[in-house]
């Protein structure tokens, strides 16, 4: 089992490279446009870019899985049609809802709060470009081509930010130069894979795969959204309850918690193959129940360390100017411990979707998946106008919290496995502690000394190492 676990977690590192790299310099854009931008300014960028991530799920019509689920056997068609056909459907979709945003800016402008038609002009042709360049992107992935794409990946992300950069400090543009920086990464991206596109393309039909690939995808679009709104909702719910200054707080703290959901992208790329090659070995429940026991102990020391020194970490002084976040956005930093909380949670039920994998129940993730979304909105529309932003971090952290459940439930039907409760219980209690001794913190009810938090941070680093096990850690990574 220790083999095992140890091979978990250099796939880990192996296939969290790239995500790591990609995320951080996407994330670098946050201390800018802090330090840049003041907090109403911010808010109005949040507020369109969560749109935009609906919309990129509409664009897609699902057909991005359906290709992956044909186009891997070519049991319908050939390779080109098998290509060509989802290709069509999107940019026939993009180019329809691209040209509809087109004539209606001067209705949506107001309805969304972007205060100037251009952001949706630039929004629509982000989308449409975006929308291209799924199934090349999805061919990539098909071919195994993971240099290339990881690649071309990286491009976009290094296009976005130098051209943020350029535009805002030497041009002295403004919010435009967000979108315009988007829009050129997106057209770049989209012209490096049009080789691949031409290669691919064919305009012979084939009734039978349209068939199949539209019963297939469209079914994905409802649990897509639902995905989706758990991680943005409460950015509109947020702007429309309070106003875009509280909603640029919110989003700049938010993505603080990028520290967590790293870990929880890396451990999700190197899982699934994981559990699937592992999934009929005799002793794959007991691995499983000690992989999460793993996870969530490794998380929670994360989480301890960031919640408890958060408010420090944010006044990093940065080398150009300013720091990790810029001053007008602290006042929001109450919010991290709970967005990496959530973010935890979000592992543990990554984690426990192994069972509906291995028993082909995947049916009934759309429910999961909706039962958070709606427990989010709800969440959020009850609890924002009462304690502001706070009520956003915990709309999403009840979300996860109810997805975690839920998935639990329907595994101890399907794929019953014992986890270590006890252990598990312990460590959450500890994370609680640290979230109690946080806002005792920052409330002033216990002083915020350096000292102090080392000293709870070693009694508590120090429970949590024992109870997971990670004092064997070196074990696991031997050899």
């Amino acid at each position: 089992m220790l083999d095992k676990i140890k091979s978990l977690s250099k796939q880990t590192l192996i296939y969290g490279t790239s995500t790591i790299i990609g995320r951080f310099l996407n994330f670098i854009l946050v201390p800018f446009y802090t330090n840049v931008f003041p907090p109403s300014e911010y808010g109005i960028v949040a507020v369109v870019f969560a749109y935009i991530a609906f919309f990129n799920i509409i664009y897609s019509l699902g057909f991005e899985a359906g290709y992956f689920r044909f186009a891997s056997s070519n049991e319908i068609g050939n390779e080109k049609q098998n290509f060509s056909h989802p290709f069509f459907v999107i940019l026939v979709n993009a180019f329809l809802l691209s040209s509809l945003i087109l004539l209606s800016t001067g209705f949506i402008t107001p309805l969304i709060g972007a205060k100037d038609q251009s952001f949706v002009v630039y929004s629509a042709f982000i989308l449409f470009f975006d929308a291209l360049s799924l199934v090349p992107f999805a061919y990539l992935r098909l071919k195994n081509k993971a240099t290339v794409f990881v690649t071309i990946k990286l491009v976009n992300i290094i296009v976005n930010v130098a051209m943020n950069l350029v535009l805002v400090l030497i041009f002295k543009m403004g919010l435009e130069a967000v979108f315009i920086s988007n829009l050129v990464a997106s057209l770049i991206t989209l012209l490096i894979l049009l080789p691949i596109i031409l290669r691919n393309i064919t305009f012979e039909y084939h009734k039978e795969l349209m068939a199949e690939l539209r019963r297939f995808s469209l079914p994905y679009l409802p649990a897509a959204l639902a995905s989706m709104a758990i991680q943005v909702i409460n950015i509109p719910i947020t702007k429309y309850l309070t106003d875009d200054r509280s909603v640029g707080i919110y989003n700049a703290n938010y993505r603080l918690g990028i520290f967590m959901m790293l870990i929880v992208s890396m451990f999700e790329y190197a899982w699934r193959p994981f559990f699937l090659n592992n999934a009929k070995e005799p002793d794959a429940k007991p691995l499983f129940a000690k992989v999460l026991t793993i996870f969530v102990g490794a998380s929670s020391i994360l989480f301890i360390l960031l919640t408890l020194f958060i408010p420090d970490i944010i006044k990093t002084p940065l080398p150009f100017k300013g720091h990790l976040i810029g001053e007008k956005y602290w006042n929001g930093v109450f919010i991290v411990p709970l967005i990496l909380f959530a973010y935890m949670f979000l592992g543990i039920y990554t984690n426990l979707i192994a069972g509906i994998y291995i028993e082909k129940k995947t049916k009934y993730l759309p429910a999961i998946t909706g039962a958070g979304a709606a427990a989010n909105i709800v969440s959020g529309f009850v609890l924002i106008p009462v304690i502001g932003i706070m009520g956003g971090a915990w709309a999403v952290l009840i979300s996860y919290v109810v997805m975690t459940i839920g998935i639990y439930i329907v595994n101890r039907k399907y794929f019953p496995v014992e986890y270590e409760k006890l252990k598990i219980a312990i460590i959450l209690t500890v994370d609680v502690i640290t979230l109690i001794m946080f806002y005792l913190m920052w409330n002033g009810n216990v002083p915020a000394s350096i000292f102090l938090k080392a000293i709870i941070t070693i009694i508590l680093l120090s429970i949590v190492f024992y109870v997971s096990g990670l004092w064997k850690a070196g074990k696991l990574l031997k050899g």
